[in-house]
């Protein structure tokens, strides 16, 4: 059976679907085939069984019976009309007599004799009853006849009423061969309707596979080209009125499609914007350090102040390309990472500790800040590594003894500085990937900061905008969902 079952399994989703309606449409046939057929067989034998209780309902005379009784005959005599009883217009039919020990007493007028049972001399025995039975039998010669066995009902003169006769029964029957003949073609012609029916729905079944499995046909052929040429800008044309599940399946695979050239137009934009502020610091890492050993090659030591400042440009090249690859590495880091150390955190302790870094990097400032209680969900090294981008944003471009205003009110965070600002153009880019401001480009930086404060911000449920202030300076407001009081589940 199993290995059945694996085969049916190894079968093309068409033939699979072409035998499942086969095999369906064959299971109804069958049943509506087999209950018509018991349906007419069932009404022939109700108009048998009503023809031989209308011939075995007259009564026969008390003289006769009692002839037949003592004579006993076996075998018929030919058949002709007779007051015994008999159905008239039927090419043959049986009339006899059984007594209490089974002995039977066929008329002379029977086209033959009904083999006796034990269920007919029953009915000699309850004969008070006056219940008859109906049963299929066989003739003298084989023949299936259909057999009624009623107590026997005599008259015992013109006009005289009724009674039982006492010690005998009377069996009269008819034969099944015109019945079964009409059961026998009825079978076959059932049988033939079946066998065109199944075929018929093996043929449509399959019709309607190739139809309903075309656009699965479809998708399974820019699937494999997808896969044996990468070419992520195929899609598969999807009517607009369709809702049905190929439909959906296809606007899916579209969105999956898009999806993933968009992702890969990404990262080789990445690829290619890391790679050009890679080049930067490591050109000028390259000349200052061949300026060194060329130094000590030709025995020609610099002049101390040019060495140090060599050494001090090297230090900051290498501290510029640690933060870079620090960036990059959180920019790559995979989203179920990031869903695994998610966790209730208070967001005014992160404000604190991203504020003691931020007064470390500019002493010479004035951070200003108000903070009240927020809680969000969020993952606690990401999201002060965003609040620091902002603060250190703050810092940069604030002048000299300038302020940084912080304020934290039911979980809106505002940074304020006392800066040039951003020009209204620069703001729809200042949150892309390596972009940076023409005036802040001599300023440190690897311009991916405010790219990760937007996508930490956003990956916590929250949105972060920067604007430009009133009297001067910018603003960035960093808004994230929470609860000014800690849940149950705060560890």
């Amino acid at each position: 059976m199993n290995r059945v079952v694996r085969r049916f399994r190894a079968l093309p989703i068409r033939a699979r679907l072409s035998m499942l309606v086969a095999a369906a449409v064959a299971f109804a046939v069958a049943a509506v085939s087999v209950t018509c057929w018991f349906i007419v067989q069932g009404k022939l034998y109700e108009q048998l069984d009503s023809e031989l209780k209308q011939s075995a309902g007259k009564p026969v005379g008390l003289n006769q019976a009692a002839a037949l009784l003592a004579a006993c005959p076996q075998e018929p005599a030919p058949a002709n009309d007779s007051d015994f009883g008999g159905f008239r217009g039927r090419d043959s039919y049986y009339t006899q007599l059984v007594k209490a020990d089974g002995t039977v007493c066929v008329s002379s007028t029977s086209a033959g004799a009904v083999k006796s049972t034990p269920d007919d001399t029953t009915v000699v025995k309850n004969a008070a009853s006056g219940e008859g039975i109906y049963r299929n039998g066989t003739d003298s010669g084989g023949h299936d006849v259909r057999v009624l066995t009623v107590p026997l009902m005599v008259n015992e003169g013109i006009g005289s009423m009724r009674r039982l006769y006492p010690g005998a029964a009377l069996t009269t029957a008819v034969p099944l061969r015109s019945t079964q003949k009409t059961l026998n073609d009825l079978a076959l012609v059932l049988l033939l309707v079946s066998g065109v029916g199944v075929l018929g729905a093996g043929a449509a079944g399959l019709a309607i596979a190739r139809a309903g499995l075309r656009p699965v046909d479809e998708l399974t052929e820019v699937v494999e080209h997808v896969a044996r040429t990468e070419d992520l800008a195929v899609t598969i044309p999807v009517d607009e009125d369709r809702e049905d599940e190929v439909a959906r399946l296809s606007r899916s695979f579209n969105s999956m499609t898009a999806a993933l050239a968009s992702s890969r137009e990404l990262q080789q934009q990445l690829i290619a914007d890391a790679g050009h502020e890679l080049r930067t610091p490591l050109t000028s890492l390259r000349t200052n350090i061949e300026l060194l050993t060329r130094s000590e090659e030709t025995g020609r030591p610099l002049p101390p102040a040019d060495r140090k400042a060599l050494l001090a440009s090297v230090k900051a090249q290498m501290t510029e390309l640690a933060s870079l690859i620090g960036d990059l590495q959180e920019l790559s880091r995979a989203e179920s990472q990031r869903g695994e150390r998610v966790q209730v955190v208070p967001l005014q302790d992160i404000v604190e500790a991203a504020l003691r870094r931020a007064r470390l990097r500019g002493p010479e400032l004035t951070i200003t800040a108000d903070l009240e209680p927020w809680y969000v969900r969020a993952e606690p090294t990401a999201l002060e590594r965003a609040i620091v981008n902002v603060l250190d944003n703050a810092v940069k471009f604030s002048p000299e003894g300038g302020t940084v205003d912080v304020l934290l009110d039911h979980g809106v965070l505002t940074v304020r500085d006392h800066g040039p600002g951003i020009p209204a153009d620069e703001l729809p880019h200042v949150f892309d990937r390596f972009w940076r401001s023409p005036s802040a480009r001599a300023l440190p930086g690897s311009g991916l900061g405010l790219s990760i404060v937007a996508r930490t911000v956003r990956q916590a449920g929250g949105e972060v905008t920067l604007a430009r202030a009133e009297g001067g300076g910018t603003v960035a407001t960093v808004r994230l969902p929470g609860a000014p009081t800690a849940p149950p589940e705060l560890p």
